[in-house]
């Protein structure tokens, strides 16, 4: 099968396919008329990576599949939940992975070599935090309410775009000269999340402040908030021992995949700013 034929008729499934990236993923490859499937809770058939059940109906007739794992390959299990699905997908005829991997995350390498281990054609995308973090997630309430608190120090964080990560997982699945490549996607700057805030306030126009707390009473918050205690554990240990400063620095995935330098952070910024996102 030749790269154009694989990329007009190939079946991808885009796992997490609501989610930052897979979204921007399912977008990017219908708008190229590749086929997909999202793989979601909602999707038809559904997928959720907690049921088994519903594997095998999503990799059925597909041949490239981009993973992202929910909610985040840090939670314990995932690495083990991702080798099954992945030897249950190489063994139904998926023959292209594409992998969403995080830096400075123990589990989630070990999540990769599964996918590394496998007979498939692979990829992975091992990034930095999204930009999207601040405009489509969990921090989204308290920057429009006008202040952040985080347990988070003055550590920089190389923050990449969800845009450029899902060029990258476009450009993975559809061609050819990126299989059995790591990338580290990370932005072009290292920022603190107080300097990150102070970009967002400055697009946006207002007062937005930025404060650090101790630990114990960011978990409070979370409980005032009434999240789900796996989702609280995970936002603690992502900002307690993710962010102690092993990602401080800068990567060159983007340009070694993409052949371009990455989307600046004050870019980001400055575009969703524009939609009123953050609009009080």
């Amino acid at each position: 099968m030749t790269q154009n034929e694989f990329e007009t008729t190939a079946l991808t499934l885009v796992l997490g396919g609501t989610g930052k990236t897979g979204r921007r993923v399912a977008e990017r490859l219908t708008a190229r008329g590749v086929p997909v499937r999202l793989g979601s809770r909602s999707g038809r058939p559904p997928f959720d990576w907690w049921d088994r059940a519903t594997w095998a109906g999503a990799i059925r007739g597909v041949s490239a599949a981009y993973l992202s794992f929910y909610p985040d390959l840090a939670v314990p299990g995932a690495a083990e939940t991702v080798r099954s699905f992945t030897e249950l997908a190489v063994r139904g005829g998926v023959r292209r992975l594409v992998l969403l991997s995080g830096r400075g995350e123990e589990e989630a390498q070990l999540a990769e070599q599964t996918v590394q281990d496998s007979a498939a054609e692979w990829t992975i995308l091992r990034a930095s935090w999204f930009n999207q973090n601040f405009s489509e997630g969990q921090l989204l309430a308290p920057l429009r309410d006008g202040e952040l608190v985080l347990p988070v120090g003055d550590v920089g964080e190389p923050f990449v775009d969800a845009d450029d990560i899902a060029e990258v997982a476009e450009a993975a699945l559809t061609g050819d000269g990126h299989v059995g490549q790591l990338y580290e996607l990370t932005g072009p700057r290292l920022l603190t999340f107080a300097e990150a805030v102070g970009e967002i306030a400055e697009a946006a126009g207002r007062d937005i402040r930025f404060r650090t707390i101790p630990v114990e009473e960011y978990a409070a918050v979370l409980a005032e908030q009434k999240l789900p205690a796996d989702v609280s554990a995970l936002l603690t240990y992502l900002f307690v021992e993710v962010l102690d400063g092993r990602n401080a620095q800068l990567a060159d995935g983007v340009r070694r995949a993409l052949g371009r330098q990455p989307r600046d952070f004050r870019d980001f910024a400055r575009d969703a700013a524009a939609t009123g996102v953050w609009s009080g």
